[in-house]
């Protein structure tokens, strides 16, 4: 469970425990989709001292199958992470591939209604259908430390209608994860059980981002997470955002800012009490030449930056200009890259297409998020 041991101001520094271990807050999780981070081997990960990814239900369900990776002992024990995990529930997964499944096959099959949702896989065409239910088994099967509830997340923008229905469905999809979990829980027998984790919707409308905190916090989970803040949305909107949510939410809980973001966005959130994070931004900028170098280092420097970004700057290694740079990337880091390579040598391996290039650069930027939050944590 969590235990805060400081605050400073609105920033919570303490603990969560799950089934698999003890992490500190505030934290930020590597996205392993499918099992794997990007170019970066589970050993790799907790050497740069992460210990708890992310990895996504809908992607595992399809394939291989949650049923098969049960049979292999659970994710843990498949991708070799003795850390812990922490599983998505699909549903954003769902509505967003719709699209692509549009464009190949003709139709998207998305169809939402109060039992669940029915979609098509954009990859093969075949049709799927996910309850709250299911979700919450897929992710039992997983062996997941920590469990997120089925949600419905609007996209940018929405019609205050389409908010509130969102809202509604995320609500009683909430009701029944819970119940399901509780029941799966207990009848399993299990000694250490997951944390579930409840989901805020509401778009950009304050009352109605309220009322779902609200709705939420009344059923009751081990941690309450903030949706639909990554799916298009002016970036300032973030500021209001948790301005609303944070206060409605219970201290003793944790509380989990889905899928942002940059690095000024995690400081700001963080000096206002979010305590996890998580965001494809590190390896992703990392595999297209983009790293994020140090520019003030202390620790009050770091915290007390809300919203600017004048502690880091993002190199393009790609530029001309480092053809003949033979320094390291950033001499304040200590990731690989940095301690054994140059800026000309990275910005060849970019040049000619070397897959090693996104590796190390992808290094270094997961390198760099989790200083960040270990500086956030320091009292």
């Amino acid at each position: 469970m969590f235990s805060v041991s400081h605050k400073d101001n609105n920033r919570r520094i303490g603990t969560v425990r799950t089934k698999s271990g003890v992490i500190s807050t505030p934290l930020f999780m590597p996205v392993a989709t499918r099992g794997a981070v990007k170019h970066i081997s589970p050993e790799e990960i907790k050497q740069i001292g992460y210990e708890l990814v992310l990895s996504n239900t809908y992607h595992l369900w399809l394939r291989p199958g949650d049923k098969l990776i049960k049979k292999a002992g659970g994710l843990h024990s498949f991708m070799n992470w003795g850390g812990s995990i922490l599983t998505d529930s699909g549903g954003f997964q769902v509505f967003s591939l719709g699209a692509r499944a549009a464009k190949r096959f003709g139709v998207s099959g998305v169809d939402l209604s109060e039992e669940g949702v029915r979609f098509v896989d954009p990859q093969n065409g075949q049709r799927h259908f996910l309850t709250p239910e299911k979700a919450i088994q897929i992710q039992l099967d997983l062996d997941s430390d920590i469990i997120m509830c089925l949600d419905v997340c609007p996209p940018y923008p929405c019609s205050r209608q389409e908010a509130k229905q969102s809202l509604k469905l995320t609500t009683q999809w909430a009701k029944r994860c819970k119940k399901y979990f509780t029941a799966q829980v207990k009848s399993g027998g299990k000694i250490k059980k997951p944390l579930l984790f409840g989901i805020v919707q509401g778009s950009i409308y304050e009352d109605l981002r309220e009322e779902s905190a609200k709705q939420i916090v009344e059923i009751g989970f081990d941690g309450y997470a903030i949706g639909g803040v990554a799916v298009g949305e002016p970036r300032e909107k973030l500021h209001e955002i948790l301005q609303w949510v944070l206060p409605l939410l219970p201290d003793g809980k944790l509380r989990y800012l889905m899928g942002l973001g940059r690095p000024e966005e995690i400081v700001a959130a963080a000096n206002a009490g979010v305590d996890m994070f998580d965001c494809v931004i590190p390896s992703r900028e990392g595999r297209h030449g983009r790293l994020f170098c140090w520019k003030r280092n202390t620790r009050s420097e770091i915290q007390n930056n809300i919203a600017d970004t004048d502690f880091y700057e993002t190199m393009n290694i790609r530029n001309e200009k480092y053809k003949e740079d033979f320094k390291p990337v950033d001499p304040k880091c200590n990731c690989p890259l940095c301690k054994n390579y140059s800026r000309a040598y990275v910005r060849h391996l970019f040049a000619v297409g070397e897959p090693f290039a996104g590796r190390l650069a992808s290094l270094h930027n997961l390198t760099f998020y989790f200083e960040l939050v270990e500086k956030l944590r320091s009292t």
